[in-house]
């Protein structure tokens, strides 16, 4: 019987099970479970309630205190702690405090604790992260965690699989930011609920292994239970220089797998995507050259409900921010850095740098990214979720606009309710740092 990636890697921790078809209900054995200091006293509050004594294995469950730390408050504080006492408690290897950790989903891969055909579950929805790797990854609630916590199992319906293939040759600035935003706002927020995304086709294959991350990333804006690549020589070469124990990247899907939808985009003449207020699918090109079949989207403040107009370059920001599990690697640093060099950020424009681990800071220590950005007069964050969430670090005031590198633009994400939150790539949050308007690249190194 043919199948699917998603298809093999559950079937293959499904113990005594010869086969396996999407809407099946199975009893999953987990490779990792993660948690946060937001999810993770809910998942060790239902632990104990269970009457649980020990988790399934101390080196399989992960916990990252990373949304609101450093602890902004008492509250977050009495939460960061409830992590580390458990983690003592329970003996639990992988712990990460602040000055060794990272933004959840950037930490882990690399520490190379996600492998290819690894079942990863995580009390965070954007845990689908991990299927750029070539894995099985998806968010759960923390009753669910709790649940694999104690047993090492997780109980789940199979997803049905969606294939997305795109194909041409990217432009200058267009990444894997932008392809997913471009496929959320074909699709919908909701165009690939319950789904397995599966990510293919000549422009996936050359495209880097953070570009990668970012995709997967956000398949839960679209609905999706997961999102995965195929894992590749790319992904050999990125495993390769994190993990330190045998892993193989043979995992493939069927040619003549079964899939729900099959969706092919030419991207050749991709321009970089902005998703505007307030979901990710309301999505324009940057440059606001739109197609005479385009509509409008309620609430948009570019288009006002009806049909789009050449508005972007009108829309002034208040803060940047680059960083999140999205877009806070070193590549999307450097991306960056490349915008900023010799250039100052406009004075009414609050400018927040959060590179998403520790290692990825002190990379850009080194390679003087840090100096750029301080030469811009842009700020650099410890690691941390931050503003993402309306955590801390950024939060943004009534009738505020923000152009954020981050995930999720919904109404008060960022803070007020009255505040407007852009998204995109790291090369166009930079320029339109530096213009105080939303802008092409282009317009600032051409």
């Amino acid at each position: 019987m043919p199948y699917t990636i998603t298809e093999k890697i559950l079937l293959k921790h499904t113990p005594g099970k010869k086969d396996i078809h999407p809407g099946e209900f199975i009893w999953a054995k987990v490779d990792l479970s993660l948690a946060n200091d937001i999810t993770a006293p809910l998942a060790i509050e239902e632990f104990k309630k269970a009457g649980a004594k020990k988790v399934f294995d101390t080196k399989k469950v992960v916990l990252v205190p990373d949304h609101f730390t450093p602890a902004k408050d008492l509250k977050s504080a009495n939460q960061a702690k409830m992590l580390a006492n458990f983690a003592q408690e329970q003996n639990i290897k992988n712990y990460f405090e602040i000055g060794s950790m990272g933004i959840e989903h950037a930490l882990l891969p690399e520490l190379g604790l996600i492998k290819p055909g690894d079942l990863v579950v995580g009390a965070d929805s954007h845990t689908c992260t991990y299927g750029a790797l070539g894995a099985f990854s998806t968010g759960m609630g923390s009753t669910d965690i709790a649940a694999s916590w104690i047993s090492g199992y997780v109980w789940l319906r199979v997803p049905q699989t969606i294939k997305f293939i795109y194909t041409g040759k990217l432009k200058k600035w267009v990444s894997g930011k932008d392809l997913i935003l471009h496929t959320i706002g074909d699709i919908g927020v909701d165009g690939a609920l319950y789904k397995a995304m599966e990510f293919c086709g000549p422009v996936i294959e050359n495209l880097e292994i953070d570009a990668r991350f970012s995709m997967c990333n956000m398949a839960i804006e679209a609905g999706g239970k997961s999102g995965i690549i195929e894992p590749d020589e790319i992904t050999r070469k990125y495993l390769s220089g994190v993990r330190r124990s045998a892993f193989s990247v043979q995992l493939k899907s069927d040619k003549d797998a079964v899939y729900e939808k099959i969706y092919q985009y030419d991207v050749s003449k991709l321009e970089p995507q902005v998703a505007c207020p307030h979901l990710p699918s309301n999505v324009h090109p940057v440059t606001g050259r739109l197609p005479k079949t385009a509509v409008g989207h309620p609430g948009c403040p570019v288009c006002n409900g009806v049909k789009p107009v050449n508005q972007l370059n009108k829309v002034s920001v208040n803060q940047a921010v680059i960083g999140s599990c999205t877009n806070g690697r070193i590549s999307d640093l450097r991306l960056a850095a490349k915008i900023f060099k010799n250039k100052k950020v406009k004075s009414t424009v609050r400018t927040i740098i959060i590179p998403a681990t520790q290692n990825i800071y002190k990379q850009a220590i080194k390679e003087g990214l840090i100096e750029i950005f301080d030469k811009a007069g842009c700020i650099i964050s410890t690691p941390t979720c931050g503003p993402c969430l309306g955590g801390h670090c950024g939060i943004l005031a009534d009738g505020e606009t923000a152009i954020a590198t981050t995930n999720r633009n919904f109404i008060g994400r960022m803070g007020s309710p009255k505040s407007f939150v852009y998204l995109s790539n790291p090369a166009v949050a930079a320029a339109s740092a530096i213009k105080g308007r939303i802008a092409h690249p282009e317009e600032v190194v051409g």
